[in-house]
């Protein structure tokens, strides 16, 4: 089958077909997906209302959360996590391979987990999943690393493109947040799998995907300054955001008993859910009454109803809902949920937007649009936490069906960006892979180095010699070598050190010294060694460091062969040519 394929089919046309079949599955599972938490969501919410103060609210975040860990720990037997940074890892520490059970493991655990009201997004699982089924094909067709990572990237763009009918904002997102590389042959195939992703959530659920919004006021140039006000505002929540999560993530895996940290977590959401309905699941209904013009709403459905009269009471009530949006979205995949920060991050900038706006027509003469700054406080949240500006920009874009707000987009995401970057040089996603020195995305040497191996290159040909043998005994080897350096090893294969033969040449030609000379008085000890399985970005740095052109490499103090400065170079070289697009 490989055989006929790689004589009849080029590898070109084989990615093209294969983006098109990705952006078909990556569609059909952002539909399936959607429809799992929505009609769980209905199975266990209908009847009950807020208002009613109905305590089953209180449980079921913790039970939609109990159940995901049961699957998680008893079924799929693996970590999985925030799903962006898992296809982050795959393409920097495992050359682009994710798990088949990725394809459909994330989607039931945060149907699970965002179904019973956990404060999360389903899109990182539906980003997982489509990359996924990337990878998975990549890897049956037996592809190339980098064709594999193109694939990632097709069942990204295609699964943001699917769940958000936005095919544009699919490709940004695969560019900016994978780090692929754009050129004109990873732009058609990202582009196909989008548009086709896109395309069949159209077809099969028309404009029911998760939101849509006509703008209605148009964008004022007198409302500049106040936009420039909200880039830096929402680059703040960003900031705010990302910290926060970090830190009560951290706090929970403290917590060693798995069902402890359950209850624990799982009461405080419980509590904060009833406290702000609006905190339940993903949020876009509480946005959706933002942007249609009733924010009073998702105070209306909390127990502070009787609030909302006094303007400034609101205001501090938006304020708490901002405060608490991330102790629950964090609290859910600390204690074992699984979702995304992608639509709580909406949601904050919605509500970030409409706070803002609320606030300068409360304070000041100006009347500034609500709705548009709310869609604008989106993108600039979005651009923050992701650090990501283009596809928060593209994404509002293609949501209000227009590009009349492209102005204050660009100001508020690029201000937010900036604002954020200053004090957290990483994004959410990537903050604790590059911690951990994992993230090589974002960087072409260190993923080309990544998908080299240090006991790959190394080289045996080097003629060893005891340590107790004489200086006779070394020029014989000396003659028979085709190198200039020779490892001292013992009986029992312990390195001891290395002659240079540069360094013994004034002495090689005194046949006098040759049963009087031992060659433990002429070795010297290395400054630096190599373990077979050391990064080689780190084998990298040693030779830059010590400018050697051969690093002896040992295991446990055993001499395996030496790793040579040209022979890495080498294969550098072939590597990134593969690696790289033409």
């Amino acid at each position: 089958m490989r055989a006929w394929r790689v004589r009849h089919v080029k590898d070109r046309q084989l990615v093209i077909f294969l983006s098109l079949i990705i952006g078909i599955l990556t569609g059909l599972a952002a539909i399936v997906l959607k429809n799992l938490v929505h009609y769980t969501h209905f199975f266990m919410t209908h009847g009950f209302d807020f208002k009613e103060e109905n305590y089953m609210y209180m449980a079921y975040p913790m039970l939609g959360i109990a159940l995901t860990v049961l699957f998680v720990r008893y079924l799929i037997r693996d970590n999985l996590g925030h799903g962006v940074s898992r296809v982050l890892y795959a393409i920097s520490r495992n050359k682009g391979k994710l798990k088949p059970h990725n394809t459909f493991s994330s989607m039931i655990g945060s149907s699970l987990t965002i179904g019973f009201g956990g404060s999360v997004g389903l899109e990182a699982p539906v980003v997982l999943t489509g990359s996924a089924i990337g990878s998975n094909l990549g890897q049956l067709f037996n592809l190339n690393h980098k064709t594999i990572v193109l694939l990632i990237g097709c069942g990204s763009a295609g699964a943001i493109a699917g769940i958000f009918k936005a095919p544009i904002a699919g490709v940004v997102f695969a560019i900016e947040i994978l780090m692929l590389d754009l050129t004109m042959t990873s732009l058609i195939p990202l582009l196909l799998a989008a548009v086709t992703g896109a395309t069949v959530a159209f077809f099969l659920l028309g404009n029911d995907v998760l939101f849509s919004f006509q703008i209605a006021t148009p964008f004022l140039l007198h409302d500049i300054p106040f936009y420039i006000l909200l880039g830096v505002i929402t680059g703040l929540v960003s900031l705010y955001f990302t910290r926060a999560v970090m830190r009560i993530e951290g706090y929970y895996k403290r917590i060693v008993n798995t069902w402890l940290r359950i209850f624990v977590g799982g009461s405080l959401l419980g509590l904060l859910i009833f406290t702000f309905p609006s905190l339940f699941g993903e949020g876009y209904e509480a946005l959706e009454e933002v942007l249609t013009g009733n924010g009073e709403s998702i105070i209306n459905q909390s127990i502070f109803s009787s609030f909302i009269e006094n303007q400034w009471l609101f205001l501090l009530l938006l304020m708490l809902i901002l405060f608490f949006k991330v102790v629950a979205t964090s609290t859910t995949t600390g204690i074992g949920g699984v979702g995304g920060i992608f639509a709580p991050s909406l949601f904050m900038g919605g509500i970030t937007g409409f706070f803002t706006s609320r606030l300068i027509n409360t304070v000041s003469s100006a009347s500034v649009s609500e709705s548009n700054f709310s869609l604008v406080g989106m993108a600039g949240v979005m651009a923050g936490v992701m650090h990501a500006p283009l596809t928060a920009i593209f994404l509002i874009a293609e949501i209000t069906g227009g590009y009349e707000l492209f102005p204050p987009l660009i100001i508020a995401s690029a201000i937010s960006y900036l604002t954020i970057i200053y004090f957290e040089p990483h994004s959410i996603y990537n903050k604790h892979l590059a911690e951990r020195g994992e993230l090589f995305t974002h960087n072409k040497d260190k993923a080309v180095l990544s998908l080299m191996n240090a006991r790959k290159l190394i080289e045996t040909n080097f003629i060893t010699i005891h340590p107790d043998a004489m200086l006779g005994g070394l020029v014989n080897v000396i003659a028979k070598s085709t190198r200039n350096i020779f490892p001292v090893v013992d009986d029992d294969g312990n390195f001891a050190g290395l002659i240079i033969l540069d360094k013994i040449r004034d002495i090689i030609f005194k046949p006098e010294l040759y049963e009087t000379t031992y060659v433990c008085d002429l070795m010297e000890t290395p400054d630096v060694t190599v373990h077979p399985d050391e990064l080689m970005a780190d084998v990298v740095q040693k030779f830059q460091k010590t400018g050697k052109f051969n690093i002896p490499v040992l295991d446990e103090g055993k001499y395996l062969g030496f790793i040579s400065r040209a022979n890495v170079f080498s294969v550098y070289r072939r590597l990134l040519k593969e690696f790289s697009d033409d």
